[in-house]
């Protein structure tokens, strides 16, 4: 028997065609903005500042309505903010967790086994009694996961999530997110502008001008992303 070497194309999570935003004051943002994330894979998107990137993000999330294209996002999604104190609204951890479960109507011990497993799989677990504001800025933003992974997220979209922490605690998230994406079959795609994240990423996208302009190899678009932050700045 024969085993030929097929070419498939890879099933998207995410999709996107030709999605156009503007502000109501009329400010154009995106502009026939069109991208793929593979299922089961991590891909961050870069871009300097105004390029889009927080704007299409809340577009995937729902947070916004497109002009016109389309988005088609395969599973239910979890929204990682930049900065986890306008996500954690309850006093403690497992509250925190626990608190977006309620529209599921699960029984209390579905939520609490939930919550547990969530902790778990960000390695939080002895903290679930711990009062939210006793967290660190890393922790805080792993306990924001936590709560996607208690609703049984399958896509992950993270608007620059290291963004407000120290340098340790931004590769180590970012690793964790990595790990949570190949252990648990999920799709994320990442907002950054720090370059050293991508080599953490499966792939990624380079915005210019409200679209993609360049997308695939990690280490390539850091050197395209580099450029463009200087002659933005030239």
């Amino acid at each position: 028997m024969i085993c030929e070497n097929l070419d498939l194309k890879k099933v998207p999570a995410i999709r996107v065609a030709d999605l156009c935003f503007q502000w109501p004051s009329g400010a154009e943002v995106l502009r026939s903005c069109s991208l793929e994330v593979p299922k089961g894979e991590f891909w961050m998107l870069l871009g300097t500042n105004g390029s889009g990137k927080s704007t299409l993000l809340r577009l995937l999330a729902n947070l916004l309505t497109p002009a016109s294209g389309d988005v088609e996002i395969a599973g239910s999604v979890g929204f990682v903010f930049q900065n986890p104190d306008h996500q954690l609204v309850m006093p403690t951890v497992g509250a925190d967790v626990a608190f977006g479960l309620v529209r599921e109507r699960l029984s209390f011990v579905q939520i609490r086994d939930r919550v547990r497993e969530a902790l778990a799989a960000v390695n939080l677990l002895e903290l679930e009694r711990r009062p939210i504001y006793a967290l660190s800025g890393g922790q805080k933003q792993r306990i924001a996961i936590a709560g996607a992974i208690a609703g049984h997220c399958e896509v992950l979209l993270c608007d620059e999530p290291t963004a407000l922490l120290d340098p340790d605690s931004q590769l180590d998230l970012v690793a964790q997110v990595r790990h949570l994406v190949k252990t648990r079959g999920m799709t994320a795609l990442w907002v950054t502008h720090r370059l050293d994240e991508l080599d953490y990423c499966d792939g990624a996208f380079l915005l210019e001008g409200g679209k993609v302009v360049a997308q695939g190899d990690p280490e390539t678009l850091k050197k395209r992303s580099t450029d463009c932050e200087k002659n933005s700045q030239s």
